[in-house]
């Protein structure tokens, strides 16, 4: 893919170059590991290093990468114990920041969100992954921004960042028969604790983003190869802490498809 200086009028350089790698990362063409090294990037692109850099800033602070001091940047690589730590973390700040939403957010807060629902339902192909990442990732953080408590939206930011959607995404890019149903059951989940929210409902939206967070859970074992009885264990260990909701593991079992 060429990135051109020149051609880019909608865009800023430096996010053209994020879009550009984003989607790399998506298709496999960078896997867990790999270091992004400035000079072939901007080479291959035909761009600067300067956007180069500034886009590498962006791969950081979406969680595609980490810098690693006196390295570099590479794409995110993480162990089986930081998946769980961070899906563990996903359980318990989305049920807790959804019930409260619930009860706190504004009609603009709201309409923001049913704006991003609506992008979402027309992002249905493959190349329509990376934008389908962020716009998620925009939901549910304006859900956690929603519920008015500013230190449980910066401490979700950062959980998020942890979190390996994006290794989710490319086995969905790798595996197109599953797209359309996968995005589907995704907008069709986030939906459900809009309307919850919509509806000031805290104990249904509560147990809806449990729900969803549960099943990306599920894609963790059968897309990652995480072990279903460790992502059990951190659902039994945890479920004292979310009240009004019955065993985690039946309702992960519910909605596993």
């Amino acid at each position: 893919m060429q990135v051109k200086e020149g051609a880019a009028k909608r865009k800023p350089l430096k996010v053209e170059v994020f879009d550009a790698l984003h989607e790399s990362i998506l298709a496999g063409r960078y896997e867990a590991g790999d270091w992004l090294r400035q000079e072939e990037i901007s080479h291959r692109l035909g761009v600067s290093m300067t956007p180069v850099r500034e886009a590498l800033d962006l791969l950081v602070s979406s969680g595609l990468a980490e810098r690693v001091a006196y390295r570099g940047v590479r794409v995110l690589r993480m162990s089986s114990p930081d998946i769980l730590d961070s899906y563990e973390l996903r359980l318990l700040l989305e049920a807790a920041a959804a019930r409260k939403a619930a009860e706190a957010i504004s009609a603009e807060q709201l309409s923001g969100l049913r704006a991003l629902l609506a992008d979402e339902a027309e992002l249905t192909r493959r190349g329509d992954l990376p934008r389908q990442r962020e716009v998620s990732r925009s939901l549910h953080a304006g859900i956690v921004s929603a519920s008015g408590n500013l230190l449980l939206h910066r401490i979700y930011l950062d959980v998020l960042k942890t979190f390996p959607d994006w290794m989710l995404y490319e086995h969905l890019y790798r595996h197109p028969e599953l797209l359309v149903e996968s995005v589907r059951q995704e907008h069709q989940e986030h939906e459900g604790i809009v309307d919850a929210l919509e509806n000031n409902a805290p104990e249904l939206a509560m147990r809806r983003a449990v729900e969803h967070v549960l099943q990306r859970g599920r894609e963790l074992e059968t897309y990652l190869g995480i072990p279903r009885h460790a992502l059990e264990l951190r659902e039994a260990q945890i479920q004292h802490l979310i009240p009004g909701t019955r065993s985690l593991t039946a309702i992960a079992d519910k909605e596993t498809i």
